[in-house]
């Protein structure tokens, strides 16, 4: 046997082994989803509520949250997209992380059951309620440039409302991960292209986000690239703080795949 052909048979075995994860991930996992919030369900008690807040249009805001904690994300009027970031608030090198958030998930689909993950392969946000399940993790926010493009004038935008919020904590420009965009109900065509799907935007759909570490959150009030509604499509959004129940062993976030089984270990050995 030749060292060419060993290396194509390594080659071989780690594309069946590829194969079969990717089927895993992409075929059983959904499966063990749970269903969508209902649009009226879930009501936060008086006695859990921490904070809330409106974020106008346009606006941002940041919301630090402890371990345990959640926040409700509101589309009040059906109108709105919100762009996230955040870091770990005791060393915030570590940061929400879209690309891994993907690979380990074999998804580029976010919603009820899924979470988030930082870029040190522990679990950031876990979405413990969700009514949209239309969310962008691909596109990323507006910029100046594309607001320029859009509306011919640049106006309020994800990039500066990140920068600005950043500049607030002691941050910069290299410390500002792409971000998830809640209520951006982004899809692909058969030929890979981008396309707004409007009818999966409901006034009141909201998404909650419940902290595995301590982070420090950014939250984007701005109209999503993509939207095509003229003006744009923004209207305020609602932030409700609250302290979620504590999860149990079959948290459908913590079981639905042995990679996430093992980044939520990974993650609890910051807190044993």
């Amino acid at each position: 046997m030749t060292m060419a052909q060993t290396k194509l048979e390594i080659s071989e075995a780690n594309r069946r082994r590829y194969e079969e994860l990717r089927a895993a991930g992409q075929e059983l996992t959904p499966k063990g989803l749970p269903d969508a919030t209902p649009l009226d369900g879930v009501p936060i008690s008086p006695d859990a509520a921490v904070g809330r807040e409106q974020v106008p249009a346009g606006w941002y805001a940041t919301v630090r949250l402890r371990r345990g904690e959640a926040l409700r994300i509101i589309d009040d009027s059906g109108r709105s997209s919100v762009a996230l970031i955040g870091w770990r608030e005791e060393d915030t090198s570590e940061r929400v992380n879209c690309a891994d958030t993907v690979k380990v998930q074999w998804s580029a689909a976010v919603s009820k059951g899924r979470v988030l993950l930082s870029d040190m392969g522990r679990v950031f946000l876990s979405l413990i309620e969700d009514t949209s399940g239309a969310h962008d993790l691909m596109v990323g926010g507006s910029t100046p440039a594309s607001t320029r493009a859009t509306f011919g004038a640049t106006t309020r935008n994800t990039q500066e409302n990140f920068l600005a919020a950043a500049a607030k904590i002691g941050l910069g420009l290299r410390d500002i991960p792409p971000c998830v965009t809640f209520f951006a109900p982004v899809s692909l065509d058969t030929e890979g292209r981008f396309l707004w799907m409007p009818g999966r935007k409901r006034p009141g759909d909201f998404v909650d986000l419940r902290a595995e570490m301590n982070l420090v959150l950014v939250l984007s009030n701005c109209a999503h690239p993509l939207d095509p509604a003229r003006p744009a499509a923004t209207d305020p959004v609602t932030l409700i703080r609250y302290r979620a129940p504590p999860p149990g062993s079959d948290d459908p976030c913590r079981t639905t795949s042995p990679e996430i089984v093992r980044a939520f270990e990974f993650t609890d050995r910051l807190f044993a």
